[in-house]
C-alpha cells in the first residue's frame, strides 16, 4: 500500500480566502492526503468570509521534510508573506527538494518573490500579473497552470480545479 501523503497548507494569520482553503483540503483529504495547517501564528485563524481554522504549526516550526507538498492559500491576508523570509525560505526549500508546490490567488507572488517562478509558466489573481512577469514568470492568465511540480491558480473560482491538479501532481 502506498504510504500516506502529507501536505502543509499555509494560511494568513487573518483574511485568508475561505474557499481557496476549504475546497483543495476537501479534495486532498478525500484522496487520503493528511493535511497540516501553518500560519505566522499558532491557533485559531479567521478567513475573509468568517471561517475559523486551527493552525497546527507556525512557519518557523514547520519542517518541510515531513511533507510531500506545500500549498500557499490566497486572500488579502496572504500579502503578509510576500516578503516574509520564513515563507520565502519554505517555498525555496520545497522547490530545492522537489516537493509539490501550490499557490492560489495572490499567493503565487510569494513563489515569484522567492525567485522560483523564473522561466516557468504560472497564473495568479490579475493584480499579481506584473509582479510575476517582473520576477521572470511566463504569466498565462489561466484558471490553473501546472509547471512541473508547481501548481498556480487565479482565485476562488479556480479552487476546485486547483485542488484536483495538486492531487494529480502528488499522484493521489
Amino acid at each position: 500500500m502506498t504510504p500516506l501523503k502529507k501536505v502543509l497548507m499555509v494560511i494568513a494569520s487573518e483574511n485568508f480566502r475561505d474557499e481557496e482553503y476549504e475546497k483543495p483540503r476537501r479534495i486532498l483529504e478525500g484522496r487520503g492526503v493528511e493535511i497540516k495547517v501553518a500560519s505566522s501564528a499558532f491557533g485559531e485563524r479567521k478567513g475573509m468570509l468568517g471561517k475559523k481554522v486551527w493552525a497546527d504549526l507556525t512557519l518557523d516550526t514547520a519542517n518541510l521534510a515531513d511533507f510531500d507538498g506545500i500549498v500557499f492559500i490566497g486572500g488579502v491576508g496572504a500579502v503578509e508573506y510576500f516578503n516574509d523570509q520564513k515563507a520565502l525560505n519554505l517555498a525555496k526549500e520545497a522547490e530545492r527538494t522537489n516537493k509539490v508546490l501550490g499557490a492560489i490567488c495572490i499567493a503565487p507572488s510569494i513563489l515569484a518573490n522567492a525567485g522560483i517562478l523564473k522561466d516557468k509558466k504560472a497564473t495568479a489573481f490579475p493584480s499579481e500579473e506584473n509582479n510575476l512577469k517582473q520576477k521572470g514568470a511566463s504569466y498565462t492568465g489561466e484558471m490553473v497552470t501546472v509547471s512541473g511540480k508547481i501548481v498556480t491558480a487565479r482565485g476562488p473560482e479556480a479552487a476546485e480545479e486547483f485542488g484536483q491538479k495538486i492531487a494529480e501532481v502528488l499522484g493521489v
